[in-house]
Formats: structure tokens, C-alpha cells, sequence
């Protein structure tokens, strides 16, 4: 890049967005032009993956580049030790004032305020270092605030602005349109909140993370979105003859299986997740689908703004997920288990100084915890010690280091929190509520602290529909796999003050 042009990133989250899709990796259903732009000039990264859900948990290990057996940070409403550093700490350290617009749900560190701090009474907050240009948290209210500035009259209950169009629709899956119209959705918001913080810069440089809250739920979209897309078109449902053939593969899916109710993904419903028909679940997928293409739209102001200023061409543009989306596989809504579909989302990086990398689709392994130190070494920072991702950009210019991971590692803590309760259940106290995940092109290992062990051939069974752990014939890869998910842990023990040692001559720092 010349010098004297400043060093600007993008960094856009959206929620609940899981990787099949995106139209560069197979989606061709879908209409995203400008996410469609971004991977013809970037680079789209086809195996990746976040490293735990749900979204606190998520947000922790891609904002500070953490395992989550090293972050702790578990669950959503469990609290981030204050002592872990984070992108915009990281990024303070070089001069930029980072912002955010959107969440990261992060509870904070109880030791650092007191129990009568009201962040304890909502599921996460703002995570400390960056600052907030447009923020959804607490309860939404900066949205809500906005909507009633506008004008819009909001209902007694705030939430019903995400019911079906007409009171003589009920509440569950529809084909038709939010009450909410489409420059009042949140989606409008953030993208005004974007366009407003970028055009008060007047040339100074930015971090910018832009957050979406869609396709997260309530799935329903507003017009014209809601339309935009027929049920038959959307891709067939991976799952089992009936749900409880498909919770007979493991405890911990029985139990989501029993428990899941469609109340969290469409406002005001009722009934299990198990009861939606094929017809229902390709139907929810067609508006999870309009959604999309609504965000994309919004995204697309925010470009052409970069384009109109002479910034594009010079910003690192990062677009990913917290995680994904079940969305009716297995029997499944949410993000949760061991499933692809709740782990594998969209990376796409268009990196102004590899030009020549633009289109390529990368299939090395790569992780959530690599996108902090990726936009450290592109600012001329450096990554945290403990950070336990690696920088991505000389995978985007086209070189894969000698000693790249071999597999993909990602972990879920399934304890109790105030909506979902699997402890008394499955008969677990709370640290044993946990399963990491080992995953390379051709075996899937799930390893639980204190519940049976999976192994999947994804060779010959690429949906995971047969758990092959218990056969003597697979005795050997169950061993090996399980010493690499114990090497892997070992390997990535926290590790802050590891590198420094006490000498004759005194302290000495060794490199990493």
C-alpha cells in the first residue's frame, strides 16, 4: 500500500450465519451481490470454523483470540476475566480508537464492580476496550431508542414488532413479512449507525467492528425480504427418519432434542422444535434466506460509501460469524452439540495488499481465534502471547506455513444457565459439562469430559449419522484422535509469562 494512505479495517459480525450459505462456497439459491463482491476480490476460506457457541462464549474467543478453555468465559452470562487482553486493547497499544457497533455480550468480571452492577441482570454487555457507536446492549435499548426517535410507535411489548404482519396471523413459522418495516428493522439501524460513525472520520484512520444481529432470531423477515425466496428452492434437511432415532446417538442430543422449544426462534410461539414439519422447516429457512439478503443489501451502503471516498480499495475488510445455525438439521434449532452447522461459518478477507489473491477459495483449517492476530500483523501490531490463533495473511497471499494445523479444534460447555438446564438431566456437575471437538478431512472425534465419546467417518458419512466410537474395529482411531485432542490442550495451556525465565544474568524473555 502507498505510504500516507491510512490503515483502515472492517470487521463485520454477523449473527447466527452459518458457512453453506454463502453463495462462493455452494449457495447458489442465494442473492448476495455485495457479500458475492467481497469474495471475488478477497479471499473465502472454506474450513472454517468458530471455536465454541454459543454467542458470549463465540464473541470471547474471536475477540481475543482464546480457546475457550483458556478465556473461561463458557457460557452465555459467565463472566470474562478482566485480566485477558482483547482486539481493542490490543488495538489502543497502536493508536486507534477502536469502536463497535453491535455487541459482543460479554458479562463482566464480578471482582472489578459489585453484585448490584445491573450488567448481572441481562445476558452480556459490552466487552471493555472498545468504543460503543451504535450499540444493541443492554436489552436493545439503543435500538428501541431509535425507533421512538423515529417516530415509530412501539407496542407495550417491544418484542411484537417481530410478529407476522396482521393480527390474524399467530405467532410460529410464516411466509409473511414483520410488523417492523424495513428501514425501521435493526438491520437499517446498525447500517445508519455504520454510515454515521464513517463519515465523521474526516481521514483519520478506523477500526470499525460493524455487527448484525441477523439471521439470528426471531426468523422473520421484513418486506419485501420475507418473499424473496420460495421453500422448495432452499437445500434438503440432514436428519434422521424421526427425532427420536436421531437423540438415540447421544445423551447430550437427547436432551436438546426434549428440550428445545420454538418460543426462542419465532416471538411468541410455542411448541417443540421437534414438531416442525419438513414444509415448516424449509419455510423458515426461505425467511433465515431473506434475512440474509437484507443484510447483505445494508452492507452494501456501507461499500458503497467506502467506494464513493477512495476507501475500499485501501481498508482490510474481515466478514465472519459468531457461529452458526442448526436451522431444523437433526431435529435442531439454535447453536448447539457438536454439529457442523452450529460450528462452521463464513470467513471472507479482502486484504488490500494481496491483490492478486482476489477470488481463491483457501481450504487450510482455520479458526475464530486466528482473526485477532490477523488484524494485529496487518496494522504492524503484534498477537498477545496467550493468543492461541495465528495470522491469516500468509494463507490470503498464498503461502500455507510448513507447520499449519492439521485439524480443526472447537469446543462446547454445556452447564446450566437460567434457559437451559442439562446438569440434573444428565446427571453432571457443572465442570463435567463439556466436549471439545477434533475434526480433519476425514475423521470427526468428540471427546466428553463425563459422557461417551463420538467418531464419525466423514469419508463415508459426511452428516455424522453413524458413531462409529464404540466399534473395536475403530478402537485405534478413537485412541489416536482422543491423544490429539489431549496434545492440542496441552499445547495451548495458557501460556502469558511462559516465554520469560530467572538467570545467573536475569530475567531473560525467549522467543516464541
Amino acid at each position: 500500500m502507498p505510504s500516507g494512505h491510512p490503515r483502515n479495517v472492517l470487521l463485520v459480525v454477523v449473527d447466527q450465519w452459518r458457512a453453506d450459505f454463502v453463495p462462493a462456497l455452494g449457495a447458489d439459491f442465494l442473492m448476495t451481490p455485495n457479500l458475492d463482491r467481497l469474495c471475488r476480490e478477497g479471499v473465502t476460506f472454506r474450513n472454517h470454523v468458530t471455536n465454541t457457541v454459543p454467542c458470549g462464549p463465540a464473541r470471547a474467543s474471536l475477540l481475543t483470540g482464546l480457546y475457550l478453555m483458556n478465556h473461561r468465559a463458557v457460557q452465555n452470562t459467565v463472566p470474562l476475566d478482566a485480566r485477558h487482553s482483547n482486539l481493542a486493547k490490543e488495538l489502543r497499544r497502536l493508536g486507534y480508537d477502536p469502536a463497535l457497533i453491535g455487541y459482543t455480550t460479554t458479562t463482566p468480571d464480578p471482582r472489578g464492580t459489585g453484585p448490584k452492577d445491573p450488567r448481572f441482570t441481562t445476558l452480556g454487555d459490552l466487552m471493555e476496550g472498545f468504543r460503543a457507536v451504535g450499540a444493541f446492549e443492554p436489552s436493545m435499548d439503543g435500538y428501541f431508542g431509535w425507533l421512538a426517535q423515529k417516530g415509530y410507535e412501539l407496542p407495550p411489548n417491544r418484542e411484537d414488532i417481530w410478529l407476522p404482519e396482521g393480527e390474524e396471523h399467530l405467532p410460529g413459522v410464516t411466509a409473511r413479512p414483520s410488523r417492523i418495516p424495513v428501514d425501521c428493522s435493526d438491520t437499517a439501524y446498525f447500517t445508519e449507525r455504520a454510515l454515521t460513525y464513517l463519515k465523521g472520520r474526516n481521514g483519520k484512520p478506523w477500526f470499525l467492528h460493524l455487527g448484525y444481529y441477523r439471521p439470528h432470531p426471531p426468523f422473520i423477515a421484513p418486506a419485501p425480504y420475507h418473499a424473496m425466496y420460495r421453500p422448495e428452492d432452499m437445500p434438503p434437511l440432514h436428519r434422521a427418519a424421526s427425532w427420536q432415532e436421531e437423540a438415540a446417538q447421544h445423551p447430550l442430543l437427547d436432551f436438546y432434542l426434549r428440550g428445545i422449544s420454538q418460543g426462542s426462534f419465532f416471538h411468541g410461539a410455542g411448541g417443540a422444535a421437534t414438531e416442525l414439519e419438513a414444509g415448516s422447516v424449509a419455510q423458515m429457512r426461505a425467511t433465515y434466506s431473506g434475512m440474509i439478503s437484507e443484510v447483505d443489501a445494508a452492507l452494501g451502503q456501507v461499500i458503497a460509501h467506502l467506494d464513493a471516498t477512495g476507501q475500499w480499495k485501501d481498508t482490510l475488510v474481515i466478514f465472519t460469524s459468531d457461529h452458526g445455525e442448526q436451522l431444523g438439521d437433526y431435529y435442531l434449532l439454535g447453536k448447539v452439540g457438536y454439529h457442523d452447522e452450529s460450528f462452521r461459518i463464513p470467513l471472507v478477507i479482502k486484504d488490500p495488499d494481496s491483490p492478486e489473491a482476489a477470488g481463491r477459495i483457501e481450504s487450510a483449517f482455520t479458526e475464530s481465534v486466528d482473526v485477532m492476530p490477523t488484524i494485529l500483523e496487518w496494522l504492524g501490531g503484534e498477537a498477545p502471547r496467550a493468543c492461541d490463533g495465528r495470522s491469516l495473511l500468509p494463507l490470503v497471499a498464498g503461502e500455507t506455513p510448513a507447520n499449519w494445523r492439521r485439524h480443526l479444534f472447537y469446543e462446547y460447555d454445556f452447564r446450566d444457565v437460567f434457559y437451559s438446564r442439562p446438569e440434573d438431566d444428565l446427571g453432571l456437575s457443572m465442570d463435567d459439562c463439556s466436549l471439545c471437538v477434533v475434526q480433519d478431512g476425514r475423521w470427526k472425534y468428540v471427546h466428553f469430559a463425563a459422557l461417551p465419546p463420538l467418531l464419525f467417518d466423514l469419508r463415508d458419512d459426511p452428516h455424522c449419522f453413524t458413531d462409529l466410537a464404540g466399534d473395536p474395529a475403530h478402537a485405534a482411531v478413537v485412541r489416536d484422535y482422543a491423544q490429539r485432542a489431549l496434545s492440542h490442550r496441552m499445547s495451548h495451556a495458557e501460556r502469558t509469562l511462559t516465554h520469560f525465565r530467572a538467570t545467573p544474568q536475569g530475567l531473560e524473555e525467549r522467543p516464541s
